[in-house]
Protein backbone atom coordinates (compact mmCIF):
# COMPACT_ATOMS: atom_id res chain seq x y z
CA UNK A 1 0.00 0.00 0.00
CA UNK A 2 2.90 2.40 0.52
CA UNK A 3 4.18 1.84 -3.01
CA UNK A 4 3.56 4.40 -5.72
CA UNK A 5 3.06 1.44 -8.09
CA UNK A 6 -0.42 0.87 -6.65
CA UNK A 7 -3.18 2.89 -8.31
CA UNK A 8 -6.24 4.18 -6.49
CA UNK A 9 -8.51 1.95 -8.56
CA UNK A 10 -6.47 -1.12 -7.57
CA UNK A 11 -6.66 -0.05 -3.94
CA UNK A 12 -10.42 0.53 -4.20
CA UNK A 13 -10.83 -3.02 -5.52
CA UNK A 14 -9.03 -4.28 -2.42
CA UNK A 15 -11.70 -2.66 -0.27
CA UNK A 16 -14.52 -4.06 -2.41
CA UNK A 17 -13.02 -7.56 -2.15
CA UNK A 18 -12.68 -7.37 1.65
CA UNK A 19 -15.70 -9.13 3.22
CA UNK A 20 -15.54 -7.90 6.83
CA UNK A 21 -17.01 -4.37 7.11
CA UNK A 22 -14.73 -3.58 10.06
CA UNK A 23 -11.73 -4.45 7.89
CA UNK A 24 -13.28 -2.54 4.98
CA UNK A 25 -13.45 0.60 7.08
CA UNK A 26 -9.89 0.24 8.36
CA UNK A 27 -8.43 -0.53 4.93
CA UNK A 28 -10.43 2.28 3.35
CA UNK A 29 -9.15 4.76 5.91
CA UNK A 30 -5.57 3.68 5.22
CA UNK A 31 -6.01 3.96 1.47
CA UNK A 32 -7.68 7.36 1.79
CA UNK A 33 -4.80 8.69 3.86
CA UNK A 34 -2.26 7.33 1.38
CA UNK A 35 -4.06 8.97 -1.53
CA UNK A 36 -4.52 12.32 0.21
CA UNK A 37 -0.89 12.29 1.40
CA UNK A 38 0.41 11.49 -2.08
CA UNK A 39 1.64 7.98 -1.31
CA UNK A 40 -0.72 6.71 -4.01
CA UNK A 41 -0.16 9.01 -6.96
CA UNK A 42 -2.17 7.66 -9.90
CA UNK A 43 -5.93 7.09 -10.02
CA UNK A 44 -5.48 4.41 -12.70
CA UNK A 45 -2.94 3.09 -15.16
CA UNK A 46 -3.86 4.42 -18.63
CA UNK A 47 -1.61 1.87 -20.35
CA UNK A 48 -3.52 -1.11 -18.92
CA UNK A 49 -7.03 -2.37 -19.67
CA UNK A 50 -9.72 -1.37 -17.19
CA UNK A 51 -9.82 -3.67 -14.19
CA UNK A 52 -12.86 -5.85 -13.55
CA UNK A 53 -15.09 -4.50 -10.78
CA UNK A 54 -17.24 -7.12 -9.00
CA UNK A 55 -20.99 -6.87 -9.53
CA UNK A 56 -21.36 -7.33 -5.79
CA UNK A 57 -18.67 -6.55 -3.22
CA UNK A 58 -17.45 -9.23 -0.86
CA UNK A 59 -19.70 -9.34 2.20
CA UNK A 60 -19.91 -11.46 5.33
CA UNK A 61 -22.94 -13.72 5.61
CA UNK A 62 -23.63 -12.96 9.27
CA UNK A 63 -26.42 -10.49 8.46
CA UNK A 64 -29.79 -12.04 7.64
CA UNK A 65 -31.09 -10.36 4.49
CA UNK A 66 -34.80 -9.98 3.82
CA UNK A 67 -36.91 -8.12 1.29
CA UNK A 68 -37.45 -4.44 2.19
CA UNK A 69 -41.17 -5.16 2.43
CA UNK A 70 -40.50 -7.81 5.09
CA UNK A 71 -38.34 -5.62 7.32
CA UNK A 72 -39.78 -5.25 10.85
CA UNK A 73 -40.77 -1.76 11.95
CA UNK A 74 -37.94 0.16 13.58
CA UNK A 75 -40.13 2.12 15.98
CA UNK A 76 -39.55 5.68 17.18
CA UNK A 77 -36.61 5.19 19.58
CA UNK A 78 -38.87 5.17 22.61
CA UNK A 79 -37.55 1.79 23.79
CA UNK A 80 -34.12 0.20 23.92
CA UNK A 81 -35.27 -2.37 21.36
CA UNK A 82 -36.30 0.38 18.96
CA UNK A 83 -33.05 2.31 19.46
CA UNK A 84 -31.07 -0.85 18.77
CA UNK A 85 -33.10 -1.50 15.60
CA UNK A 86 -32.62 2.04 14.28
CA UNK A 87 -28.88 2.08 14.95
CA UNK A 88 -28.53 -1.39 13.43
CA UNK A 89 -30.25 -0.12 10.30
CA UNK A 90 -27.89 2.86 10.18
CA UNK A 91 -24.85 0.62 10.64
CA UNK A 92 -26.00 -1.57 7.75
CA UNK A 93 -26.56 1.47 5.55
CA UNK A 94 -23.08 2.78 6.34
CA UNK A 95 -21.53 -0.61 5.59
CA UNK A 96 -22.98 -0.35 2.09
CA UNK A 97 -21.98 3.30 1.84
CA UNK A 98 -18.34 2.24 2.23
CA UNK A 99 -18.70 -0.10 -0.74
CA UNK A 100 -20.64 2.43 -2.79
CA UNK A 101 -17.97 5.09 -2.33
CA UNK A 102 -15.12 2.82 -3.37
CA UNK A 103 -17.23 1.32 -6.15
CA UNK A 104 -17.75 4.68 -7.86
CA UNK A 105 -13.96 5.13 -7.83
CA UNK A 106 -13.21 1.63 -9.09
CA UNK A 107 -16.05 1.43 -11.61
CA UNK A 108 -15.83 4.92 -13.09
CA UNK A 109 -12.21 5.77 -12.34
CA UNK A 110 -10.92 4.85 -15.76
CA UNK A 111 -9.47 6.45 -18.84
CA UNK A 112 -12.85 5.98 -20.52
CA UNK A 113 -14.55 8.32 -18.02
CA UNK A 114 -11.53 10.67 -17.81
CA UNK A 115 -12.64 12.31 -14.57
CA UNK A 116 -10.34 14.96 -13.09
CA UNK A 117 -8.24 14.34 -10.00
CA UNK A 118 -10.63 16.35 -7.83
CA UNK A 119 -13.32 13.75 -8.50
CA UNK A 120 -11.12 11.12 -6.86
CA UNK A 121 -10.23 13.45 -3.99
CA UNK A 122 -13.90 14.07 -3.25
CA UNK A 123 -15.01 10.45 -3.28
CA UNK A 124 -11.97 9.26 -1.34
CA UNK A 125 -13.03 11.70 1.39
CA UNK A 126 -16.62 10.45 1.16
CA UNK A 127 -15.41 6.85 1.48
CA UNK A 128 -13.27 7.73 4.47
CA UNK A 129 -16.23 9.45 6.14
CA UNK A 130 -18.51 6.48 5.52
CA UNK A 131 -15.98 4.13 7.08
CA UNK A 132 -15.77 6.36 10.15
CA UNK A 133 -19.57 6.54 10.36
CA UNK A 134 -19.77 2.75 10.25
CA UNK A 135 -17.14 2.37 12.97
CA UNK A 136 -18.74 4.93 15.29
CA UNK A 137 -22.27 3.59 14.84
CA UNK A 138 -21.18 -0.05 15.21
CA UNK A 139 -19.46 0.88 18.48
CA UNK A 140 -22.56 2.73 19.64
CA UNK A 141 -24.72 -0.29 18.76
CA UNK A 142 -22.54 -2.44 21.01
CA UNK A 143 -22.87 0.12 23.80
CA UNK A 144 -26.63 -0.28 23.43
CA UNK A 145 -26.23 -4.02 24.03
CA UNK A 146 -26.45 -5.29 20.47
CA UNK A 147 -24.15 -5.90 17.50
CA UNK A 148 -24.15 -5.72 13.72
CA UNK A 149 -25.81 -8.87 12.47
CA UNK A 150 -28.17 -9.23 15.43
CA UNK A 151 -31.14 -8.07 13.34
CA UNK A 152 -32.28 -8.57 9.74
CA UNK A 153 -31.48 -6.02 7.06
CA UNK A 154 -32.11 -5.44 3.37
CA UNK A 155 -29.81 -4.63 0.47
CA UNK A 156 -32.04 -2.27 -1.48
CA UNK A 157 -29.24 0.28 -1.61
CA UNK A 158 -27.03 -2.07 -3.60
CA UNK A 159 -29.88 -2.98 -5.94
CA UNK A 160 -29.86 0.60 -7.19
CA UNK A 161 -26.06 0.46 -7.46
CA UNK A 162 -26.40 -2.49 -9.83
CA UNK A 163 -29.02 -0.62 -11.86
CA UNK A 164 -26.66 2.35 -12.26
CA UNK A 165 -23.45 0.40 -12.80
CA UNK A 166 -23.10 1.37 -16.49
CA UNK A 167 -23.85 5.08 -16.27
CA UNK A 168 -22.01 7.64 -14.14
CA UNK A 169 -24.83 10.17 -14.61
CA UNK A 170 -27.23 7.62 -13.12
CA UNK A 171 -24.93 6.60 -10.29
CA UNK A 172 -24.41 10.21 -9.17
CA UNK A 173 -28.09 11.10 -9.51
CA UNK A 174 -29.64 8.07 -7.81
CA UNK A 175 -27.11 7.22 -5.12
CA UNK A 176 -25.87 10.68 -4.19
CA UNK A 177 -28.71 13.03 -5.12
CA UNK A 178 -31.67 10.77 -4.29
CA UNK A 179 -30.64 8.23 -1.64
CA UNK A 180 -28.11 10.47 0.13
CA UNK A 181 -30.54 13.38 0.02
CA UNK A 182 -33.27 11.17 1.47
CA UNK A 183 -30.96 10.62 4.42
CA UNK A 184 -30.77 14.38 4.89
CA UNK A 185 -34.58 14.50 4.91
CA UNK A 186 -35.06 11.90 7.64
CA UNK A 187 -32.03 12.41 9.91
CA UNK A 188 -33.43 15.43 11.81
CA UNK A 189 -36.50 13.41 12.79
CA UNK A 190 -34.32 10.47 13.81
CA UNK A 191 -32.17 12.74 15.96
CA UNK A 192 -35.26 14.19 17.66
CA UNK A 193 -36.59 10.71 18.38
CA UNK A 194 -33.37 9.68 20.09
CA UNK A 195 -33.42 12.85 22.19
CA UNK A 196 -37.05 12.32 23.11
CA UNK A 197 -36.16 8.75 24.07
CA UNK A 198 -33.43 10.00 26.39
CA UNK A 199 -30.51 8.80 24.24
CA UNK A 200 -28.55 12.00 23.82
CA UNK A 201 -25.31 10.15 23.06
CA UNK A 202 -26.68 8.65 19.85
CA UNK A 203 -28.44 11.90 19.00
CA UNK A 204 -25.19 13.84 19.41
CA UNK A 205 -23.31 11.38 17.19
CA UNK A 206 -25.89 11.74 14.46
CA UNK A 207 -26.25 15.51 14.77
CA UNK A 208 -22.63 16.58 15.26
CA UNK A 209 -20.74 14.07 13.10
CA UNK A 210 -22.87 12.16 10.63
CA UNK A 211 -25.48 14.71 9.57
CA UNK A 212 -23.10 17.53 8.51
CA UNK A 213 -20.81 15.10 6.70
CA UNK A 214 -23.73 13.56 4.81
CA UNK A 215 -24.46 17.04 3.45
CA UNK A 216 -20.98 17.08 1.89
CA UNK A 217 -21.55 13.61 0.42
CA UNK A 218 -24.72 14.74 -1.29
CA UNK A 219 -22.87 17.87 -2.43
CA UNK A 220 -20.26 15.68 -4.13
CA UNK A 221 -22.98 13.98 -6.14
CA UNK A 222 -24.55 17.28 -7.18
CA UNK A 223 -21.18 18.82 -8.02
CA UNK A 224 -20.05 16.01 -10.30
CA UNK A 225 -23.46 15.56 -11.90
CA UNK A 226 -23.31 19.25 -12.88
CA UNK A 227 -19.74 18.76 -14.07
CA UNK A 228 -20.79 15.92 -16.40
CA UNK A 229 -23.61 18.05 -17.79
CA UNK A 230 -21.23 20.94 -18.44
CA UNK A 231 -18.63 18.65 -20.01
CA UNK A 232 -21.24 17.04 -22.25
CA UNK A 233 -22.24 20.49 -23.51
CA UNK A 234 -18.59 21.39 -23.91
CA UNK A 235 -18.82 24.73 -22.14
CA UNK A 236 -18.06 26.37 -18.82
CA UNK A 237 -21.47 27.82 -18.12
CA UNK A 238 -22.60 28.74 -14.64
CA UNK A 239 -23.73 25.34 -13.39
CA UNK A 240 -25.57 26.67 -10.33
CA UNK A 241 -28.38 28.03 -12.53
CA UNK A 242 -28.16 25.44 -15.27
CA UNK A 243 -31.62 24.36 -16.41
CA UNK A 244 -30.01 21.71 -18.61
CA UNK A 245 -28.58 19.96 -15.54
CA UNK A 246 -31.96 20.02 -13.82
CA UNK A 247 -33.68 18.60 -16.90
CA UNK A 248 -31.00 15.94 -17.23
CA UNK A 249 -31.45 15.04 -13.55
CA UNK A 250 -35.20 14.60 -14.02
CA UNK A 251 -34.60 12.41 -17.07
CA UNK A 252 -32.06 10.20 -15.31
CA UNK A 253 -34.04 9.79 -12.09
CA UNK A 254 -37.22 8.89 -13.95
CA UNK A 255 -35.25 6.28 -15.90
CA UNK A 256 -33.35 4.69 -13.02
CA UNK A 257 -35.36 5.31 -9.84
CA UNK A 258 -38.63 3.50 -9.26
CA UNK A 259 -41.48 5.69 -8.11
CA UNK A 260 -41.68 9.32 -7.00
CA UNK A 261 -39.50 11.01 -4.41
CA UNK A 262 -41.03 11.25 -0.95
CA UNK A 263 -41.61 14.62 0.72
CA UNK A 264 -41.27 16.41 3.04
CA UNK A 265 -37.83 17.56 1.91
CA UNK A 266 -35.09 19.07 4.04
CA UNK A 267 -34.75 22.16 1.87
CA UNK A 268 -32.08 23.78 4.04
CA UNK A 269 -29.74 20.78 3.92
CA UNK A 270 -30.42 20.17 0.24
CA UNK A 271 -29.64 23.80 -0.54
CA UNK A 272 -26.38 23.47 1.41
CA UNK A 273 -25.60 20.45 -0.77
CA UNK A 274 -26.03 22.56 -3.89
CA UNK A 275 -29.48 21.89 -5.26
CA UNK A 276 -32.82 23.61 -4.81
CA UNK A 277 -36.47 22.57 -5.08
CA UNK A 278 -36.48 22.76 -8.88
CA UNK A 279 -34.33 19.62 -8.85
CA UNK A 280 -36.54 17.38 -6.75
CA UNK A 281 -40.06 18.77 -6.32
CA UNK A 282 -41.15 17.89 -9.88
CA UNK A 283 -40.18 14.29 -9.08
CA UNK A 284 -42.20 14.13 -5.85
CA UNK A 285 -45.47 12.42 -5.11
CA UNK A 286 -48.14 15.10 -5.06
CA UNK A 287 -50.58 13.31 -2.80
CA UNK A 288 -49.09 12.69 0.63
CA UNK A 289 -51.59 9.85 1.18
CA UNK A 290 -49.99 7.76 -1.58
Amino acid sequence: MSSNETTLVEAALRVLNTPDPVDKAKLGDQIANHWLQGLITNPYNPSQPDLIVPDRPARLTNVKLVSPSLMPKLGKAGSLQSRQAIVHSLVHTESWAIDLSWDIIARFGSKQESMPREFFDDFVRVAQDEGRHFTLLAARLEELGSFYGALPAHDGLWDSAVATSKDLFARLAVEHCVHEARGLDVLPTTISRFRNGGDNKTADLLEEVIYPEEVTHCAAGVKWFKYLCSRTRGDNADEESDDDAVNKFHEVVRSYFRGPLKPPFNEKARKAAGFGPQWYEPLAVKDFSQ
